[in-house]
């Protein structure tokens, strides 16, 4: 309730068989991965590589810039805008979740809000951006990350890591 898909449930159908046949597979160029994108609405410059296995929940909420890259089975969870610069890496397996849900309401209601990433970010494998935020330009979120604020422009944001621990 109250979440504009912002198209027609025949037009997200169509979006769904083409993405599954046009899109995702590995055997199809990259090239005709952008022109199937750009038919469904998504407004993507020049020199933009979408490798295979690239998951777009809505085309139409989406934006990228010139000379970016999308790295293998990179989800893009845009059931709100998602807007990505020029010169950006988004890896491997990186998740982008515009989409959430107030768990104190009794209803359960979407939470969602866009995300932004600026031009020549890097998102690095298997990063997870959460709703709300805004990936600075030239900054690096590292692999397995998870940015649930802001990312300044020229920052570094890192997974903690892991303690070992010794059996004695």
């Amino acid at each position: 309730r109250g979440y504009d898909k912002g198209r027609s449930v025949l037009w997200q159908a169509a979006w769904q068989l083409a993405s599954s046949l046009l899109v995702m597979p590995w055997f199809v160029p990259p090239r005709v991965r952008v022109i199937v994108l750009r038919a469904f609405g998504a407004k993507i410059g020049t020199g933009v590589n979408l490798r295979a296995g690239v998951r777009v929940h809505w085309p139409w909420k989406l934006e990228i810039g010139d000379d970016s890259w999308i790295g293998e089975r990179a989800w893009l969870l845009n059931l709100e805008p998602i807007r990505i610069g020029s010169d950006v890496c988004v890896s491997q397996a990186a998740f982008l979740c515009t989409g959430s849900h107030d768990r104190r309401s009794p209803s359960f209601e979407f939470d969602n809000a866009p995300i932004r990433v600026e031009d020549g970010a890097w998102i690095a494998a298997r990063a997870t951006v959460l709703r709300g935020v805004t990936v600075g330009a030239d900054s690096v979120v590292g692999a397995t990350a998870l940015v649930t604020k802001d990312v300044p422009p020229g920052a570094t944001v890192l997974a903690p890591r892991a303690q070992a621990s010794v059996a004695q």
